[in-house]
Formats: C-alpha cells, structure tokens, sequence
C-alpha cells in the first residue's frame, strides 16, 4: 500500500467520517452500475460485478443501495450512464499520477480534474504521459493480523500470484491480470479473510517524496479522489512513515 493510501486512512480516522463514507458510496454505487450494465446482473458469470458488490458490503453500504445501483445498471430503473475514462499527468517533482473515473460527461471532467492538478502544482497530459511508469496487475488486500506468512505462500504462490508484500496493516498480493480470480477464489478456498480484490495500475518504482513536496504530492492526491468522478488515483511516489507521521501532527 503507497504512501498516499496510508494517508488517507489517517486522515479519514481524524476528519469527517460520514462524509467521507458517503463519498465511497457512491463511487461503489457507480462501478457495480456500471458492472451490471457491462456484464449482466448474474453475480455468477460477472466477477466483475461480484467484486463491486463484495466491496460494497465490505464497506457496509445498505443492502437497498446495492439494490438500486444494480437495478440502474441492468434498466429496471432509469439511471445514469457512465463511461470509464482514464486521465494522465504529473506532480511536483516529476511524480506521475493515473486517474480512473467514471463520467457521464467528459468534457466536464476533464476540465475540472485538469484545474485539480493545475492548482496542486501539477498537470494533466495527454495519452502516454503516465502510464508508461506503471504495470496493469491484479492485487488482493488481506488484514496482516488475520494472516501468516506462511499461510499466504501456501494459498497465494501455489495458485499463480507472482508477489506480495506486507505493508503494515495489510498484506497486498500481486498476480497477472488473468489469474486474479483464480488467486483470490484459492485465498478463499483457504479460509483468508480477504478485503479487496481488483485489477489495479502498480507502479514499476517509487519515487520517495518528503518535505513540502510530500505535502504537495498528497494534498494533489486528496484533492483528485474527492472528485465524484473519481474511481481510483495511482501514484509512483511514496512517503516514508516517519513523513506521513509528522505531516498527521498537523492536521
């Protein structure tokens, strides 16, 4: 888990939780709308709307809502029609940023998120700025205290996952793109309590950040997720603990 990731668990434990909570929501609400209409409601053939619905209890998000996000996403009831997008850009320091959304209006997305970076010392590219900088994998988060070690390499190794890592609270496993659901069907099939499983962008090595720029970095980070049509922000910086413990003090 990256520096930023951390960071937003930090300040979600000192700031406004409900707020933040409601924001997740509807993130979840989109993707496993977006799942269904994509893929079909059946939860057996569709993993990836299996995985949005598991992340949505996950989070404790009411079983109505999963209802009425679902019903969106098949026709049943009039709804919204997102498209995926990807953006691309950098901040200070040369630090590159990838951001997955959600829109049904492009043109208004790109505007505003581009005005995110500008005004967080950073700027939104075009097609190939970022990307280059980070691998499309598959990656599994499960609790470091539910798990051992050795428990991981039997389950994880054997089924086809080609890394993991422990990143203090958590464990985060690494497969190829293909072998994500064969990977976390064995984890479960183990009895692993796993937190999240998805296709997610990693970056090929992290550039440290402290100081002011850290602070920047973060707050560009922040800022970017806040965005309702946000989804995911990946970055190819990391922050020490010791940073993000020292920049906590002052929240």
């Amino acid at each position: 888990m990256s520096g930023h990731s951390k960071w937003a668990t930090i300040k979600r434990k000192k700031g406004a939780v409900d707020a933040a909570r409601g924001k997740i929501f509807t993130k979840l609400a989109r993707e496993i709308t977006t799942a269904a209409r994509i893929g079909g409601s059946d939860v057996t053939g569709n993993a990836r709307l299996r995985k949005a619905i598991t992340d949505a209890k996950g989070q404790q998000m009411p079983q109505e809502n999963i209802k009425r996000a679902l019903q969106r996403g098949t026709g049943e009831i009039e709804g919204v029609t997102y498209d995926e997008v990807l953006y691309e850009g950098t901040g200070p320091q040369g630090t590159l940023v990838l951001v997955e959304g959600m829109t049904d209006n492009r043109n208004r997305s790109a505007a505003e998120l581009r005005k995110i970076f500008e005004r967080n010392n950073g700027a939104m590219g075009g097609s190939g700025t970022a990307q280059w900088a980070f691998e499309r994998l598959g990656t599994i988060t499960l609790e470091r205290g539910a798990v051992t070690e050795d428990q991981l390499m039997d389950a994880a190794v054997s089924a086809g996952a080609e890394d993991y890592r422990d990143e203090g609270d958590v464990w985060v496993v690494y497969t190829p793109m293909d072998q994500l659901d064969t990977v976390t069907a064995a984890l479960e099939a183990a009895k692993l309590p796993v937190q999240q499983s998805k296709l997610a962008y990693v970056p090929k090595t992290k550039k440290e950040v402290s100081g002011r720029d850290a602070e920047v970095c973060l707050n560009l980070v922040d800022a970017l997720d806040d965005h309702d049509d946000v989804q995911n922000v990946y970055v190819d910086f990391d922050v020490s603990e010791e940073e993000l413990a020292r920049l906590a003090d002052g929240l």
